[in-house]
């Protein structure tokens, strides 16, 4: 049982990434500054790509546990 609340509380570590939020912003950045859109585009990739490879790590412990312990 514990084995499973670990598992889940490692797996929820993708929820609110912020990645749509911050797309959004970018999104309206570009809108008022178009001249910038390459800087903000550069940023915007290495913010998901950070952001995602959180969740992926909680995904990959979160099997860890269930497949060591469980």
């Amino acid at each position: 049982m514990l084995v499973a609340i670990g598992a889940a509380i490692a797996v929820m570590t993708g929820i609110g990434a912020g990645i749509g939020m911050a797309t959004s912003k970018a999104v309206e950045a570009i809108a008022r500054q178009p001249e910038a859109e390459s800087k903000i585009s550069k940023a915007l990739l290495l913010g998901c790509a950070l952001a995602e490879a959180t969740a992926i790590y909680g995904f990959v412990i979160g099997l860890l546990i269930v497949i060591m312990l469980g």
